[in-house]
């Protein structure tokens, strides 16, 4: 497989079998013939989060249209361990950062999550999804995170799931150290990270009610919101993920 990895891969939102063919959207015709240089019978990966990873072949490029077919799978259908990130929306570069490389550190589900001091909470979901595809790609990842619909952070406590444990990055002194936390925990587990400026003490303190809470301290100094994200993530991919 690993001579596999030069060829250039893509995603595609449709299903993949040997001998499928495909009429490419224009943004990737334009990406893979005028920037890439692909010409007729030159070879590409594709996958579309379901499927596993195909191996195609270009069969026919033209002004109108750039046409691939599918040749055989290289990789059988492969998921990402059972992980999920809510999130207050921060700025769109810091927005980008979080989706990027919780893509790449396997998140199966990504939850936008109001606060009462989340300052950018009008998200476009499309170009989050988009933003989600490209760090796939790049990343040899076979499946797609969930994005849901952004949610105010008493509605998503109150329809949590049974059995899956929050974990919460609190910037309060008393909170448990986070290796201790994972050390311990069983079970499905999300990760939930604040907006700028922190929690307030009303939600701090509606999330400590919480039974399926654990709050956890990620140390001495106060982390921006993405770092904190990538920080939580790296550890539980560590302790508990499949690292």
């Amino acid at each position: 497989m690993r001579e596999n990895y030069t060829l250039t891969r893509i995603y595609m939102d449709a299903a993949l079998q040997a001998g499928a063919r495909f009429e490419l959207p224009k943004a990737q015709a334009h990406y893979l013939t005028n920037v890439l240089r692909l010409e007729v019978t030159d070879e590409l990966r594709v996958f579309n989060g379901n499927d596993g990873e195909w191996r195609a072949r270009v069969s026919d490029v033209s002004r109108k249209k750039t046409v691939i077919y599918i040749v055989d799978q290289l990789r059988a259908p492969q998921s990402c361990p059972d992980i999920w990130l809510c999130f207050a929306p921060v700025r769109k570069h810091r927005n980008a950062f979080i989706l990027e490389k919780a893509t790449e550190l396997g998140v199966s589900l990504m939850q936008p999550v109001v606060t009462e001091r989340t300052q950018h909470a009008k998200l476009r979901l499309d170009k989050m999804q988009s933003q989600i595809i490209e760090a796939a790609e790049q990343t040899e990842r076979l499946d797609l995170p969930t994005l849901k619909e952004t949610v105010n952070l008493d509605q998503m406590l109150h329809n949590w799931p049974d059995k899956r444990t929050l974990i919460f990055a609190d910037e309060g002194e008393d909170a448990e150290p986070v290796m201790n936390v994972l050390k311990k925990l069983k079970g499905p587990a999300a990760l939930l990270i604040g907006p700028e400026g922190g929690f307030t003490d009303r939600e701090r303190s509606h999330l400590r009610e919480q039974k399926f809470v654990k709050s956890v301290s990620l140390g001495p100094r106060i982390l921006r919101a993405d770092t904190a994200a990538l920080s939580l993530l790296t550890l539980w991919q560590a302790m508990q993920g499949d690292w």
